[in-house]
Parts: structure tokens; C-alpha cells; sequence
């Protein structure tokens, strides 16, 4: 068996109230030390600068312009061009009065003047405040008075939001620039309150004409306060450093020189994942490394397809949802094929699995079958993808196999967070043993398993299961004016990420859990929310499902958004009629639901209080824009809960009275 990852110290049984922990296991890169670090590189500016010394005329970060009524192709600049607008903006923001420290906002969707300002920021020591473009006032309003942001870079269409008296805090802003250019009644609002408003041209014309020498950060300095949305409560500042950024810079490198194929200034990747996160940040970063480059969608994820066509991306990150999507849509795709095709199909993708599980390479287990059917499915993500990535959640089994089968690229899922500055740990390419979990920690940190008695995790026992904790350069400084809940998430030097992780015999993470995610029932029994939603939701009648459960209640019941296609379908065959909010009424539909799930807690040996007891359908989506998840899609449990509780107090009246 290959192993992939190194035990440095062995686990320690719990004693005196204090709880085991398993072995500390590190990457094999840095089995017996941590290799040096890059001397040229020790912040997030080292990376950009150095990049346009050596790449001044790459193609660096692309957009579509919108003429005569459509979006056209890709435009681009240089990373001199780039580098060009970062001194300027600097410059206008020091003659703003923004001084070494300062915290910068930018509100936005990802484009070239969101990383033209955050570039700005490093260059001058400057804090950069991500505020999130797919989050409300409200949360906009606590992270401009927590972080205490003077100065911020706003789209156009976000700038009523940041001036509408809701958001209050927006009071305190010296400066306010916009991507593009406000109307004349918002630059008189934004006067009105005491900030002073620029376009975009006129911070830069304002730059030039007002040069400033950079004052390069160093290693220890704050680079960016990056909220995570949480599913409860305010948001948390993490505050990452510039040796966060470079030595997670650094360990990519080394961990991309163990494969054969390599990442090049050639390599182009499709921004669309939202820039205020962790996971499109480092990726841009990292791209910026390599001299490569980045093209911007153009606002609209429903026709994200249009941009992969335009763009021709080599690399394409998403989070599970996406691949979900874009699985159904070529299974969709199959099932309008010939019977004869369709059977053709199958038959190549079980060649190829078969040979791929045998150890060869996807692009040497079958290159007839990848001829005759996968090419097709390559050709619908742009025709050059090389490299699929996945993060922010775990992704199906069943949804990663398929992908390596039939796209004809390395597929890579991670596991990771903004307190670890992305990536805690990544996936191999071409191991199929990897299929399902997150693969092994990264080159410059050290993981281990920690006990979680009251859920039944042990890491000294088989398999080795507990909390996922991590400490290493690039775990982040702490939470940002929160010294309580940064002393509460590090105990004796290691961060407790919350997390439940199996640790394979192979040395690779597999993600199963969520600690904050355990509920007792009213029998004393413990269950894990979040595990049960990831069994009920691979399920063709289930788009989405929210479990329900709570200490007074000694059964379960679930919120089910079903699949609309696959209830049509449904409806047709059972003699129904209406539309798919009507159909979600249907008793006959519920029944289905519930049977469908029972099936599912059958086939993955559930204990009986695990199965769902009631469902409450839904024909609208859990999102953002009713506040129901957070922008990584994660449940915000306390808003379902206040949406759907006069429904889930009905159904368990129902249920105790016996009704179905």
C-alpha cells in the first residue's frame, strides 16, 4: 500500500480529564524536516513583484466588456500594465491619508480592480478587508466598524448598499472609489456623509499626479482581516499574515514539483469562485507565482458556461454543488442519447475506471475512450482543462469518480480553511485510493486527531477518528479583536478546526464529520447533523435537504428541497399535474421523499433514530438571498429554523398524534 503521509510523534492516551490524541503526521516532503523556505519570497507582495520582473508581458488578469447589448471576448492586462495601476492606486490612497496599517475595504465581485487594490494594500503595508459581496448591509455594516475601515473599493452596483442608512458604520469612510464610476446622486450621498468619492479613473489620475514611494510589508505584518461568514452570530475576523501567504506559496511549489506535468505561465484560470474567500485567493495568488493567468466570469453564475467557452480555462475550482451540477447535466445529456450509445458509454467509462484503479494515469488508461466519448465531455468545459479543483466541502464519492473517468484532467479535492490560509490539506492527482477524501496535510504543517468522547471518536482506536487539528506557518495569527474565541480555537499551540476527520491506513484524510454540527435527542442519543444531510442529499429525488433534531424530540424530521427535473419526472409517471411549487404540496410526493430516504438510511446502515421521520418539501432553494446559508453554502441553522418552525411544530404534533 502506498502510504502518503509521515507519523513524526506517536498519540497519547487521555488522562486526568484531558482527552487522546493520536499520532502528529506531516507531509513526506517534510518527513524529517521542514524544507527552507524561498529566500526571494516572504510576503504576498514578494510574489506579485518578482512575478512582474520576470513576466512583464504576460497576459495576467482578463474580462469580458459588455458592447453592443452581449458580452464580448476576454480584454487583458499585462502584469506590467498591472503593476502600473498598483502603484498609482497606492499612491492615491497614501495622498487619501491611508498610512502602514490601515485597513482597506473592497466590496465586490471578482475583476481586475479588486486585485489592483489588494495589491495596492500590500504594497504599502495595508491591510485589505474583503467585505463580501454576497453578503447584506448587515454584515457589511459590523466588519467596517470591527476591522475600523477607512477607505474602500466598491462595485458599482454595491455602492447604493454601502450608502443606504442601514449600513451606518459607512459614516466612518475617509474615501469611497468604485470599480468604475458612481452616478451624481451618489457621489452627492457619499459627500453628504463627509466621504470623499472618486471613480476609478480619478483615483488613479489622483495617483499619478501624487507619487509615493512603496513601503514593501514584512513577513510579520498583517496582510489581510478575511471575515468567514460563520453560521451563527457575527462574523469572525481571521487575520492572515504575509508569511501565511508566502509559505503557502512556497509549499505549492514543492508540492507541485512531485508530479510530472507542470503548471505554467500558459495556464489560464476562470475566476468566479468569490475573491473575498480563502480558496479563489490563493489560487489567484499562486497563479500570479507562475506568471499565469486569470480571466474574470462576467457576473452571471447561470451563464458560467458562456465564460468557459470564451475563456478555454486549463484550471476550473469549484465547490461540490458545481460538480453536483455539472455531473446531472452530462447524465442528463446521456440519457437523450441512442440506448446503443448509452450502453457504449457506460462500457468506456468501466474500461477506463478499471484500468485507472489498476494505477495507470487518466491520460493513459484509455486514450481511445477519452477519443470516442470523454473528449466531448472535456469539450463542455472549454476543451483545455487540465486541472479540476474542489474545496469548501466534501465532495461525493460517487461525483470525483466520475470526473476523473470522463474529463480528461487531473481532479484534486482539499480540505482547508481561512485559519489555515486555504488548502490544510490537498488530494493527490492520478491516485484513485484518494477518491472520497482530502488527501494528506500540507508541506509546512502538522496535523493530528484529537478525542471527541461524547460523539464516540477516538483516534487510538480503529479506524482513527477525532477533531482535525493543525498548527504549522501558514495556521493564521488569531481572530481580530477576539482574544476569547482565538484562545478558545488554540490549545497547548495546536488550532481545533471543528472538524471530524478519519485518518486512513494510507496516511490521507478523509473529512466525516462536523463537532458543532452533534445534537442530542431526547433518548440520550447523539447525532451528527451534517453526516446524515451528506447521506440523505445523494439522492436523485433530493436537491437539497436541512435535518432537524433537537433534545426534546426523540425522532427526526427534514426540510427537502427536491430535485424540480426529477419530480416532474416523478409527477408524469404517478398521473400528477401542476407546476413544481404545487407539486411540493402533493401528499403522494412527501410519501416518495420519505420512502426514497429510508432507502438511503437502509443502504448506509443507519441506527433507526438517525432515519427521517417527516418531511416538510420546499419548491424554493435554501440561499443566500433569503439568508439561509452562508456565502460557502453552508446551513445558517438558526435562520432555517426560525423560517420553518410553525411547519416543523405542526409535523411533530402530526407525528406524535400518529399521522403520517
Amino acid at each position: 500500500m502506498k502510504i502518503f503521509s509521515a507519523p513524526v510523534e506517536e498519540g497519547k492516551k487521555g488522562q486526568d480529564g484531558k482527552p487522546s490524541v493520536g499520532p502528529v503526521y506531516r507531509n513526506l516532503l517534510s518527513k524529517h524536516n521542514f524544507p527552507l523556505p524561498d529566500p526571494d519570497i516572504s510576503t504576498a507582495w514578494d510574489v506579485f513583484s518578482l512575478s512582474v520582473d520576470k513576466n512583464p508581458g504576460n497576459r495576467m488578469l482578463g474580462w469580458r466588456e459588455f458592447v453592443d447589448g452581449k458580452h464580448g471576448p476576454y480584454v487583458w492586462k499585462t502584469y506590467k500594465q498591472v503593476f502600473d495601476e498598483v502603484l498609482c492606486i497606492g499612491s492615491a490612497l497614501r495622498a487619501s491619508g491611508a498610512e502602514p496599517g490601515s485597513r482597506v475595504g473592497i466590496y465586490g465581485s471578482n475583476c481586475p480592480q479588486w486585485v489592483t487594490a489588494m495589491e495596492a494594500c500590500n504594497a504599502h503595508r495595508l491591510i485589505c478587508v474583503p467585505l463580501y459581496d454576497t453578503l447584506g448591509p448587515g454584515a457589511v455594516n459590523f466588519i467596517l466598524d470591527h476591522a475600523e475601515v477607512d477607505f474602500v473599493f466598491v462595485q458599482d452596483k454595491k455602492v447604493k448598499e454601502l450608502l443606504n442608512p442601514d449600513c451606518s458604520h459607512a459614516q466612518r469612510l475617509k474615501t469611497l472609489v468604485c470599480f468604475t464610476s458612481m452616478e451624481e446622486e451618489e457621489e452627492k450621498t457619499a459627500a453628504g456623509i463627509g466621504i470623499k468619492p472618486y471613480s476609478w479613473n480619478e483615483f488613479l489620475r489622483m495617483g499619478k499626479e501624487n507619487p509615493s514611494d512603496i513601503i514593501p510589508p514584512q513577513a510579520f505584518h498583517i496582510c489581510t482581516i478575511m471575515y468567514t461568514s460563520g453560521t451563527s452570530g457575527d462574523p469572525k475576523g481571521v487575520a492572515l499574515t504575509h508569511e501565511n501567504i508566502a509559505y503557502f506559496v512556497r509549499g505549492m511549489d514543492l508540492f507541485m514539483e512531485q508530479f510530472e506535468d507542470k503548471m505554467t505561465e500558459a495556464d489560464v484560470y476562470l475566476s468566479f469562485l468569490p475573491l473575498a474567500h480563502i480558496i479563489d485567493r490563493v489560487i489567484e495568488e499562486y497563479f500570479f507565482r507562475k506568471g499565469a493567468s486569470v480571466g474574470y466570469y462576467h457576473g452571471d453564475l447561470k451563464a458560467i458556461r458562456d465564460d468557459l467557452m470564451e475563456l478555454k480555462p486549463t484550471c476550473f475550482a469549484g465547490v461540490p454543488r458545481v460538480f453536483d451540477r455539472v455531473h446531472e447535466g452530462i447524465l442528463q445529456a446521456l440519457q437523450e442519447l441512442r440506448p446503443i450509445r448509452r450502453m457504449i458509454f457506460n462500457l468506456l467509462y468501466r474500461y477506463k475506471l478499471a484500468w485507472m484503479n489498476l494505477g495507470f494515469k487518466q491520460k493513459n488508461a484509455a486514450p481511445l475512450a477519452d477519443l470516442l466519448a470523454f473528449r466531448k465531455v472535456k469539450a463542455r468545459l472549454g476543451g483545455r482543462i487540465r486541472l479540476i479543483i474542489s474545496g469548501g466541502a466534501p465532495l461525493s464519492s460517487e461525483v470525483e469518480e466520475f470526473l476523473r473517468v470522463t474529463c480528461c484532467c487531473f481532479v484534486v479535492t482539499g480540505y482547508g480553511m481561512t485559519e489555515t490560509c486555504g488548502p490544510t490539506t490537498l488530494g493527490f492527482p492520478d491516485e484513485m485510493s484518494m477518491v472520497g477524501a482530502a488527501g494528506t496535510v500540507g508541506v509546512y504543517n502538522e496535523l493530528r486527531l484529537e478525542e471527541v468522547p461524547e460523539m464516540g471518536y477516538n483516534p487510538l482506536e480503529e479506524p482513527s477518528r477525532g477533531e482535525i487539528c493543525v498548527r504549522g506557518k501558514t495556521v493564521f495569527a488569531g481572530y481580530h479583536k477576539n482574544p476569547e474565541l482565538t484562545a478558545e480555537s488554540f490549545k497547548d499551540g495546536w488550532f481545533h478546526t471543528g472538524d471530524i476527520g478519519e485518518l486512513l491506513p494510507n496516511g490521507v484524510v478523509k473529512i466525516i464529520d462536523r463537532k458543532k454540527n452533534l445534537i442530542k435527542l431526547s433518548q440520550g442519543e447523539y447525532v451528527a447533523l451534517e453526516y446524515l444531510e451528506n447521506v440523505f442529499g445523494v439522492n436523485p429525488i433530493v436537491e437539497d435537504i436541512w435535518v432537524y433534531g433537537n433534545s426534546y424530540k426523540s425522532m427526526l424530521v427534514a426540510v427537502v428541497v427536491p430535485h424540480e427535473e426529477n419530480t416532474k419526472k416523478w409527477a408524469y409517471s404517478n398521473g400528477h399535474m401542476g407546476s413544481f411549487s404545487e407539486l411540493c404540496y402533493l401528499d403522494q410526493l412527501k410519501n416518495y421523499v420519505l420512502s426514497e430516504l429510508k432507502s438511503a438510511a437502509e443502504r448506509n446502515k443507519l441506527r433507526g433514530f438517525e432515519y427521517i421521520k417527516g418531511v416538510i418539501l420546499d419548491h424554493q432553494p435554501f440561499d443566500m438571498e433569503r439568508d439561509l446559508v452562508t456565502a460557502t453554502l453552508k446551513k445558517k441553522r438558526n435562520k432555517l429554523l426560525e423560517l420553518y418552525k410553525v411547519q416543523i411544530d405542526e409535523l411533530y404534533r402530526n407525528l406524535a398524534g400518529g399521522k403520517s
